[in-house]
């Protein structure tokens, strides 16, 4: 039992004990908190190193300094000796006596937290170098933990952590890239696979096509429809050629492939809307006014074509709804004319085994090499940005014209292409059919006169042509202008006048001698084909026997009058066809000639169509005149525009 004066000893000191108590209560809880916001003091510095942009040395000497302030609120960094003790107490830093423990400390937090896997060579050198500092002599007993020290370091080194730490950035932005890309080729694997299994399993309609009657062009051209529509995009441009010169195909299956100049399966809501977040990241109806994503226009093999309404700011300042058509490509096409090409390939192989002649497999593989050469020309329209640039170089010519036109271009990216809209302008076929008798007959030849005159104005003038000027691409207004649409490429005359005349002209005397010539300069090799020119010269010789095309000696004039109209135009259909099927002598035309082949039956076949029930005597009469013609309507042509900006200018200058 405490006597009276250990009593009185503990009522005197009770107040000094209570005091210390809540002191001892309070630095331990504030040690506690400190000690907890320790880690937390870490997260500038990770969080700077966790994004892939580059680091400045103010950032990094910001993001150490708030860190640092952590360290120095804290409690026990009054003396240096009795934190080791505490931080090695609870396990903060390793169980050593040097400055080096709190360094090591601090580095290895930051790189255990780092986003960025700093190699161990870059930790091993740092290490080295402070060995070396710490082993002076001078420094001895002066960096028992101190955090001004560390800092004073760690600023020092700055610029080189801040080099460092962009590089391992670097390096880390480049394995993201390099794994995001590998994952990037294996979808379009798998999305090739979808588009492959699509193609081939089409091609099955082959067979059933092979085992009709010969002579059921109806059950064909059912068969050819579906399979065209099956396989995509690539056989449905090659549908659209074919169907630009019908004359070559009977009429049940040249109705049938008529249909894919007009319309196509349009791209579906999701499809369009995809297009759109992928080049502005908003929805159509974000940008326009009335854009119904289910209901375009017109669609084709490479896209489909809407009309909607887009606010501009008039010339007095006022905002109206101005009408555009907006054409937009499908996704993947790129893949579906390779995949198309693969299709057709392993087609071509797999025939062997059920046709296996020896005479069959170099036709099998120029028609494989055929095929790629087409398709080359095609991938030219798959960039709408190209397109646009084809469009607006044609517009500024159309404006020198006064019978055919090219519509504005507005905006343009990689797969949305936005234009003026034509509000008075239909195809060909309705714009005919709208008319009757005598009327209908003048506006055909009016609308005649106007397309020659604008092909003859592309070919001597501007050494270029429209691409695929088929009836589906020309638009025609009341007064029989023309509104030419669709320029995903061009065919460039530069440099190929010489073949092409010497090459029409072998076609239409029969001369199969300067025709083999003429091919094999065309073709992807000619020295090859060259080495082989007697067996060409000899399939040419059978194939114009074949078309009934005689040759042309000294009787010319006789000959071509006892042929008449239709021996004239089967010797020109001939021209057309055997530069397109010239695999079947073994020669590969290059793709540019090809396309120019492609381009002539395209507007042969729309120049035969605006004459749809006329006699052939009219067109010929009417070309005839068309052609003699041509300089002295040019020359009207150019002298009316440019009266018409002398009187821009004095109206511009009076007002």
């Amino acid at each position: 039992m405490p006597n009276k004066d250990q009593e009185k000893v503990i009522q005197i000191n009770l107040p000094v004990l209570r005091e210390r108590t809540g002191s001892v209560i309070r630095g331990v809880s504030n040690f506690t908190t400190m000690t907890i916001r320790i880690p937390q003091a870490f997260w500038p510095v990770a969080k700077l190193l966790a994004n892939n942009e580059h680091i400045t040395r103010d950032q990094l000497a910001l993001s150490l300094d708030q860190l640092f302030a952590s360290l120095y609120e804290h409690p026990l960094n009054e003396q240096s000796r009795a934190l080791t003790r505490v931080l090695r107490k609870y396990k903060l830093i390793p169980n050593e006596d040097t400055t080096e423990n709190l360094i090591r400390f601090v580095v290895g937090q930051v790189v255990n937290r780092s986003p960025i896997e700093v190699p161990e060579s870059i930790v091993n050198e740092f290490w080295s170098f402070f060995h070396e500092l710490l082993s002076a002599p001078e420094l001895k007993g002066l960096i028992e933990l101190n955090l001004e020290i560390v800092r004073l370091v760690l600023r020092t080194y700055e610029p080189l952590i801040v080099e460092l730490v962009n590089r391992l950035k670097d390096i880390r932005q480049a394995n993201q890239e390099g794994l995001s890309d590998m994952g990037r080729k294996v979808s379009v694997l798998r999305r090739d696979l979808v588009i492959l299994r699509r193609q081939i399993k089409a091609i099955r309609y082959i067979k059933p096509f092979l085992q009709t009657d010969p002579k059921d062009f109806s059950t064909q051209a059912q068969i050819v429809a579906k399979m065209v529509r099956e396989f995509g995009p690539l056989f449905i441009k090659m549908a659209q050629v074919a169907a630009a010169n019908a004359d070559f195909l009977p009429d049940e299956i040249a109705s049938e492939l008529e249909v894919f100049q007009q319309d196509v399966d349009p791209m579906t809501p999701e499809e369009v809307n995809e297009a759109f977040l992928d080049c502005f990241g908003k929805l159509p109806t974000d940008i326009y006014f009335q854009f119904a994503v289910d209901k375009p226009l017109k669609s084709g093999s490479i896209g489909s074509v809407y009309l909607t309404k887009k606010a501009v700011i008039d010339d007095d300042g006022l905002e109206r709804l101005q009408p555009v058509i907006v054409k937009v490509a499908r996704h993947n096409l790129e893949r579906e004319f390779q995949m198309g090409n693969l299709a057709i390939e392993l087609m071509l192989v797999s025939s062997q085994f059920w046709a296996p002649h020896s005479k069959l497999l170099p036709f099998l593989h120029a028609l494989s090499d055929q095929v790629k050469e087409f398709t080359r020309g095609f991938e030219q329209e798959l960039n709408f940005e190209d397109e646009a640039m084809i469009q607006r170089r044609f517009a500024r010519r159309a404006s020198q014209a006064q019978v055919w036109h090219v519509p504005d271009v507005y905006l343009a990216t990689n797969r949305i292409l936005e234009m003026e809209y034509v509000d008075d302008a239909v195809s060909i076929k309705q714009a005919i059919r709208d008319l009757q008798g005598r009327q209908r007959r003048k506006f055909q030849r009016t609308l005649g006169e106007n397309f020659l005159y604008t092909l003859l104005e592309h070919i001597f003038i501007y050494n270029e042509l429209h691409g695929d000027l088929h009836p589906g691409n020309i638009m025609v207004s009341p007064d029989a202008e023309l509104h030419l649409i669709d320029w995903g490429n061009t065919v460039n005359m530069q440099g190929k006048w010489g073949l092409v005349r010497d090459y029409l002209i072998s076609v239409l005397v029969a001369d199969t001698d300067r025709l083999a010539d003429m091919l094999i300069d065309m073709s992807t090799l000619p020295d090859q084909n060259r080495a082989r020119r007697d067996q060409i010269v000899e399939r040419l010789s059978e194939t114009l026997k074949r078309r009934e095309v005689a040759p042309l000696t000294n009787d010319v004039l006789p000959t071509l009058w006892r042929e008449g109209l239709p021996g004239l135009h089967r010797r020109m259909q001939t021209s057309m066809q055997l530069m397109s099927n010239t695999y079947q002598l073994g020669i590969v035309i290059r793709s540019d000639y090809l396309h120019l082949s492609r381009s002539f039956v395209a507007m042969a076949g729309a120049y035969m169509n605006i004459y749809d029930g006329l006699p052939t005597s009219v067109m010929l009469r009417d070309t005839l005149k068309s052609v003699v013609l041509f300089p002295i309507n040019l020359g009207l042509t150019r002298l009316s525009h440019g009266l018409d900006r002398l009187r821009g200018n004095e109206l511009d200058y009076l007002t």
